[in-house]
């Protein structure tokens, strides 16, 4: 497609079917799936939802494909095959060099969303409150519904999304049980500097609190930063369950083959829990991930350097239009700002973005309690190929004001 949807009137039908314009419910539909059906009803450019649209390395696809022909095609091991979990602890080991056993400190999930969902299932009580950095990934607020637990948020701002010295200290009460944690930083990008993350690590040794650390981006950093899981640091690694997939990494998001690792009471806990959501899941995927994971460096460099110029396209051709952009340090996303183009609502521009211009972004007040900090601001994913991110600026400039 070249050019936007036609009329207001035949978007406004589009926006409908696409589940947009509907009421929210008690647990809403979530917002990656209504703009991706928005994108295809639009047959605009998704850059709403994250996933790439380039597949893995060559050698991980080859072995995913050799173990479902040689009939590894049944129920896996409940907590993951060997190979996986053995895999996952020696990358912890080779990366960051903390010491896990694989077959009593490492579980193998259906992605990392079902690491975190059964997670605060097992962990939380209702009423007990879980501390989450806004804005935060949708999932987080609905998993911590279900598990009858009560969100209590710490505001980032735009554009540099610090968090800012004690305000994590300052959300935390008499209920709270966790720290939720992500960096890199969806949706924002941000990475947490040693500094930041040695305020949340004294926090939490200080209130006795467990941390959930939601690591999926760990690779996939900028300019130079290097992943840091706050389970290295003093006092930490007892108290941390740290989460992780190969989906965002190896841009196999269909897999939805993630892992959780920590102490084995902790992980104990989470696996009585998973074995009544999935059970198991992606046995022939499990293999192939195993020794994805035992990859050279190269391998994951490369990841986090394409998606480092996809960053800088996308970042240029967003600047070109007009918006104010927040340059982030990892993940597939840029955050921008629409306030500069008239729009002080980024829900109203993603509403128009397919009409105007053939893309589809989010807007980032629906990962926001306070929806006055996230008013004007939309997520654009990066993970595209060059020449879709080209196309994309181009469409781009269209918004730009005289």
């Amino acid at each position: 497609m070249d050019g936007p949807v036609g009329s207001d009137a035949r978007w406004r039908e589009v926006a409908r079917a696409a589940n947009l314009l509907a009421p929210a419910g008690h647990v809403a539909p979530t917002v990656f799936a209504s703009m991706s059906a928005l994108a295809a009803a639009t047959d605009s450019i998704n850059l709403g939802q994250g996933f790439p649209d380039t597949d893995g390395p060559a050698s991980l696809l080859q072995d995913a494909a050799a173990a479902i022909l040689a009939g590894i095609n049944q129920y896996p091991p409940g907590r993951g095959i060997p190979e996986l979990r053995q895999a996952v602890a020696e990358h912890q080991r080779r990366f960051y060099g903390l010491d896990v056993d694989p077959d009593t400190q490492v579980l193998v999930t259906a992605g990392a969303t079902e690491a975190i969902a059964a997670t605060l299932l097992a962990l939380c009580a209702p009423g007990d409150e879980v501390v989450v950095l806004e804005p935060y990934y949708d999932a987080y607020a609905a998993c911590i519904e279900l598990a009858g637990a009560r969100r209590r948020t710490v505001l980032l701002r735009f554009p540099d999304y610090a968090l800012e010295p004690g305000a994590l200290a300052a959300a935390i009460g008499p209920r709270t049980r966790m720290i939720l944690l992500n960096s890199p930083h969806n949706p924002t990008g941000h990475v947490l500097s040693p500094t930041e993350l040695a305020e949340v690590a004294a926090v939490a040794r200080e209130h006795h609190l467990l941390v959930v650390t939601d690591e999926v981006y760990e690779h996939l950093l900028f300019d130079g930063l290097q992943h840091v899981p706050i389970a290295t640091l003093p006092g930490m690694a007892e108290r941390t369950l740290t989460i992780s997939s190969a989906g965002k990494t190896f841009s196999v998001t269909g897999w939805k083959i993630g892992w959780v690792s920590g102490t084995a009471e902790l992980v104990e806990a989470v696996t009585t829990v998973k074995q009544f959501l999935t059970y198991v899941n992606g046995a022939p995927f499990q293999p192939a991930v195993a020794r994805a994971l035992g990859l050279p460096d190269g391998v994951f460099a490369e990841a986090a350097a394409r998606l480092q110029a996809g960053r800088d396209l996308l970042t240029d051709g967003l600047l070109e239009a007009g918006f104010r952009v927040s340059r982030p340090g990892g993940t597939y996303f840029v955050v921008a700002d629409a306030a500069p183009l008239g729009y002080q609502d980024g829900m109203s521009l993603c509403l128009d973005l397919p009409r105007l211009a053939g893309i589809v972004a989010v807007p980032v007040r629906v990962f926001h309690d306070d929806v006055d900090a996230g008013a004007s601001l939309v997520r654009f994913a990066v993970c595209k190929r060059p020449e879709v991110l080209a196309e994309a600026s181009r469409r781009l400039r269209r918004l730009r004001r005289p």
